[in-house]
C-alpha cells in the first residue's frame, strides 16, 4: 500500500509499504477514508521527538471502514464505519477503568515506532488496530467523517483542556494558541458556560475563527494581553488559562496571566527539559497546574453519548484537503501555516 513515512527531520516520503495484517485475534484492519496531520506530528517532523524509526508510517488521526477482523473481535465487522482515538486501549486495566485510556497498560500511540516496536500510523491506505473492540468507536450516520476525525483527537483534547480549567459562567478565561486544539478548547469552554473568554494568537486568520466561536481575540504583537485581562478582572488575572501550544513561551505567558489560586490547563506537547516558570513562581501564585495527554477514547465516547459534536460546526476548522500522494506538500503547508491553513486532511 501507499503511505507517508518518516525518513528524517523534515523528510516525509510517499512510499510503498507492506499492507497491515492481523497479528492478534483482537486486531482489526481498517481501510482509511480520511486521515489528518496533527500539530504533535510536527514534533516528529522537526526531529524534536528523537527515536522514531525511519520508515514509520506517520499519523494518528483517522476514520475509515473495517476491512478485516480477528476471531475475538465482536463489536465490529467488515464494512462498519469507525472512528479512532490516537491511542489504543484495552478497556480493562486500572487506567482504562478510571477513564485514563491514554495511559492504558497495553496501549500504544499510532504512528510511533522505536527499535521496531510500536504501531505504524494512519497516513496510509490501511491501518492495523490492536484491541479493536475497546479502541474503535462506530461512526454513526449522524456524524460526518470530518466530525469523527476531530473527535478522535483535536475536539476531545480541546474539551479535556476546557474541563480541566474548571469553567464556570462567572470566570475569566484565556486560551493560548488558536490552532485546531485551541479552537476546539474555545468551543468547549463556551459549551461549558464560559462567558468571558480571551483567545491569544499571533495569526489574525486564526483569531477570526476564535471570535466566530465566541472568544475575544487578542494579538500579543498588537496589544498587551496581560493588561487587557487585568483590566477586566480588577487587576487579578485570569481564573484559568488553557495552554495548547506546548512551548516555553506559551507557558511563561500562562503563568503571567493567571491570578493567584488559578489553574493552568496545559495540553500542548512539551519537549523542553524544564518548566519555563520556577517552583517559587508557582508557589507565589498558589498555582494549580494540570497537564498531560488527553484520554481521547474516554472523551470521544463521552462526547458522543452527550451529542455534543452534532451541536457545533467543528469541521469548519478543516481548511485544506490533499490526496495522500501530496503528503509532502501538505506537511509543508500545515507546518508553515501557508494559505491560511488551520487543519489539513489527507485522502488515500
Amino acid at each position: 500500500m501507499q503511505a507517508l513515512t518518516f525518513r528524517g527531520a523534515e523528510i516525509i516520503e510517499y512510499s510503498t509499504v507492506k499492507d497491515p495484517q492481523l497479528i492478534q485475534p483482537s486486531d482489526a484492519v481498517v481501510k482509511i477514508s480520511m486521515a489528518s496531520i496533527c500539530g504533535s506530528d510536527l514534533h516528529v517532523y522537526h526531529g524534536r521527538e528523537t527515536g522514531e524509526d525511519h520508515g514509520t508510517v506517520m499519523g494518528h488521526e483517522f476514520v475509515g471502514v473495517v476491512e478485516e477482523v480477528g476471531a475475538n473481535v465482536t463489536r465490529f465487522k467488515k464494512g462498519t464505519k469507525v472512528l479512532s482515538p490516537f491511542t489504543t486501549s484495552c478497556g480493562e486495566c486500572f487506567y482504562c477503568r478510571i477513564g485514563l485510556t491514554c495511559r492504558c497498560e497495553k496501549g500504544n500511540l499510532f504512528g510511533w515506532m522505536h527499535n521496531g516496536h510500536g504501531l505504524h500510523g494512519a497516513q496510509a491506505a490501511y491501518i492495523r488496530v490492536p484491541m479493536a473492540d475497546s479502541t474503535l468507536l462506530p461512526l454513526s450516520a449522524d456524524l460526518s467523517e470530518k466530525k469523527g476525525l476531530l473527535l478522535g483527537d483535536a475536539f476531545s483534547t480541546g474539551y479535556f483542556s476546557a474541563e480541566n480549567a474548571g469553567i464556570n459562567p462567572s470566570g475569566v478565561y484565556a486560551v493560548i494558541g488558536c490552532g485546531p486544539v485551541g479552537l476546539m478548547a474555545i468551543l468547549a469552554a463556551k459549551h461549558l458556560g464560559a462567558k468571558t473568554l480571551f483567545a491569544v494568537d499571533l495569526i489574525d486568520d486564526r483569531l477570526s475563527f476564535a471570535e466566530k466561536f465566541g472568544a475575544i481575540p487578542l494579538n500579543p504583537s498588537l496589544t498587551s494581553v496581560k493588561e487587557q485581562i487585568l483590566n477586566v478582572t480588577q487587576g487579578r488575572g485570569a481564573d484559568a488559562v488553557m495552554e495548547v501550544v506546548g512551548s516555553d513561551k506559551s507557558l511563561t505567558l500562562a503563568i503571567d496571566l493567571i491570578r493567584p489560586g488559578g489553574t493552568i490547563s496545559s495540553v500542548g506537547v512539551h519537549t523542553e527539559k524544564n518548566f519555563s516558570f520556577s517552583p517559587g513562581e508557582a508557589y507565589d501564585k498558589n498555582l494549580t497546574y494540570k497537564s498531560g495527554r488527553c484520554p481521547a477514547r474516554y472523551y470521544a465516547e463521552k462526547l458522543l453519548r452527550e451529542g455534543i459534536p452534532q451541536q457545533y460546526a467543528i469541521e469548519d476548522i478543516i481548511t485544506h484537503q490533499f490526496e495522500l500522494a501530496e503528503g509532502t506538500k501538505a506537511y509543508e503547508i500545515f507546518d508553515k501555516k501557508l494559505d491560511k491553513c488551520i487543519k489539513a486532511v489527507l485522502i488515500p
